[in-house]
């Protein structure tokens, strides 16, 4: 099936065989096109129908955060990439790679000698380019590109097997004439980590200068947060050195691609310079997207039925389709429950193996109901994908109630910053799940066999109950409340409620959450209009609505004093089993 792939979609038609000399690739959009669809074709679906159980993509996998990889098949393709719109410079260029020259770039010198300057340019490519492939691939290389031009973007389906051979990525620039060829091989990109991440995580707040015990209490999440802006956990060398990459070149205004497949991912990651017309404020991060092969769910019928009757399946048994996922980064802010969320689900494509066309109305990654239906899977013992457990242990069943309880523990982890924002009808169904389980009486000797990872569970479980109280404070900070405006009074009602209500439940004290209801309070009691019309002026003046708002406000002021307190003495005490 693979070999069709893409057969009936106009802008591959042009691509393929000969017809791709008379198709000009000039902008980095066109490119993509281009390469979006060999990538595909080459990179996953050949390697889906000709490797025995090929490892598919979780649709779990491509939700933030991303998880550490469990596996590295060696039998899968991986390579890395990077595109520019423009001619490079080899000096001046920030990194390393061996060049290769269109035929094009030596026009001048091939009007004096038109057939010897040609043949030359091509014989050093095929030279340059095979010097850097593994012996065993040599005489195959030279059999199908002896004579030929290797850079010609006619010829990338052909040369791609051949670079995926290669340990560092190729580069694709213009030519002297504006068109896109094949520029570099063996190329390094660099990955100015340290400097990178302690820049950014001085810029958060997470560090400062000379503080030795704060960066070091701090490094992980910020290299953490850093990584997931541009698309990947904390992982190889190979991904972990585009990124550094990618932050580089938007640095320095480039227009530019960095993609790569990882060995062990299975999916294809683009970091790409946002387009022009993008607004200023999301001008500071490169667009990721996500591309790989993904099961559909067997409880999504309608979807599944939809899908096989308009060809979207590679494989109609197993319901596989090609998924690209577009992402958006959030800036970082310690006001934020969900602090570290770097990453959400922009849009899900799902790409038709045969036109391209592209369905970007259905969700596959994202749906709540079959979040619900594998929280009742953990819970039953019946689930059966694979889990990284704290990256110490790899869980592939959930039989016994240990492992039920490290799944429960890393998937709550996973979905908390979803689970904070679900409306209440979706939240109650988890909730008569989780309580269903963690306080049936028939489990109760069970769990004293495991009280540590028991309690482990009961604090994530009373973090992300707590953080739906504060998520809710932060709307309320701006006077919003389920989506409507709301007044003073009925602001600081809500506020003064919840918190009276918070107050006991942070017997498991988490003090991030804590820091924010102290941040959201004091941004409420500092209010300049407030404290001009109700606070700062006689109380005598005052209406009885506005009396009655300087009292709300006075009670709230006392609640956020309690709070402070409650925080001092935690701090001042060694922390608890509930602190995370």
């Amino acid at each position: 099936m693979w070999k069709k792939a893409f057969s009936k979609a106009p802008d591959f038609q042009e691509s393929d065989g000969e017809t791709a000399k008379k198709r000009t690739l000039k902008t980095l959009e066109d490119l993509k096109t281009f390469i979006d669809f060999k990538h595909i074709k080459y990179c996953l679906l050949k390697p889906y129908f000709e490797v025995k159980d090929y490892p598919l993509v979780q649709a779990r996998e491509l939700l933030p955060s991303f998880e550490v990889d469990l596996y590295e098949y060696k039998a899968l393709p991986g390579f890395s990439m990077v595109a520019f719109e423009r001619q490079l410079n080899s000096f001046q260029e920030v990194f390393q790679y061996d060049a290769l020259h269109a035929p094009s770039d030596w026009e001048e010198m091939q009007r004096h000698d038109n057939c010897t300057i040609e043949e030359n340019v091509i014989s050093h490519n095929v030279q340059t380019f095979q010097s850097r492939l593994s012996k065993r691939y040599h005489s195959e290389f030279i059999d199908e590109f002896e004579g030929k031009d290797v850079c010609s973007m006619a010829a990338y389906p052909k040369i791609l097997p051949f670079l995926l051979e290669l340990e560092r990525a190729h580069v694709l620039a213009h030519d002297s004439s504006g068109e896109f060829t094949l520029q570099g091989v063996y190329a390094s990109l660099p990955s100015n980590l340290d400097s990178e991440l302690k820049q950014f995580g001085l810029r958060i707040g997470k560090f400062k200068p000379g503080n030795n015990l704060m960066y070091e209490c701090n490094r992980l999440f910020v290299y953490q947060f850093m990584m997931e802006l541009h698309g990947f956990p904390i992982v190889s060398e190979r991904r972990t050195s585009s990124a550094m990459f990618a932050i580089r070149l938007l640095r320095q205004n480039e227009r530019f691609i960095v993609r790569v497949l990882g060995q062990s991912d299975r999916t294809i990651t683009t970091m790409m310079s946002p387009p022009p017309g993008t607004p200023k404020k999301l001008l500071k991060y490169p667009r990721i997207e996500k591309t790989a092969l993904v099961q559909i769910n067997e409880n999504q019928k309608d979807l599944i039925e939809l899908l096989k009757d308009q060809g979207f399946f590679i494989d109609d048994k197993k319901h596989v389709v090609i998924l690209r996922v577009i992402y958006q980064q959030h800036d970082y802010s310690p006001k934020n429950v969900r602090e570290n969320r770097a990453l959400s689900v922009l849009k899900q494509e799902i790409i038709h193996p045969i036109t391209g066309r592209v369905n970007d109305s259905l969700n596959i990654i994202q749906n709540v109901r079959n979040m619900i239906l594998r929280l009742n899977d953990i819970v039953r013992g019946e689930y059966r994908i694979p889990v990284n457990y704290k990256r110490t242990e790899v869980i592939t069943d959930t039989d016994t109630h240990e492992r039920r309880l490290k799944v429960l523990f890393m998937w709550l982890s996973k979905h908390m910053h979803r689970i904070v924002d679900y409306s209440d009808n979706y939240y109650s169904q988890i909730v008569r799940v989780l309580d269903g389980y963690l306080l049936a009486p028939d489990n109760y000797d069970v769990f004293n066999d495991h009280y540590a990872l028991h309690q482990e569970v009961w604090a994530r479980y009373g973090q992300i109950q707590q953080a739906r109280k504060v998520r809710i404070l932060e709307d309320l900070r701006y006077r919003q409340y389920k989506g409507e405006h709301i007044s003073y009074r009925r602001m600081l009602i809500l506020m003064t409620e919840i918190l009276s209500e918070l107050k006991f439940e942070i017997v498991n004290y988490f003090d991030n959450l804590v820091v924010k209801v102290l941040i959201i309070g004091n941004d409420v009691v500092s209010d300049a209009y407030l404290r001009r019309k109700y606070i700062n002026i006689d109380e005598k003046s005052l209406s009885p609505y506005g009396r009655d708002i300087r009292k709300l406000y006075q009670e709230l002021v006392m609640l956020l004093d309690e709070f402070r307190s409650i925080r001092k003495s935690r701090v001042a005490s060694k922390p608890t089993s509930g602190t995370i």
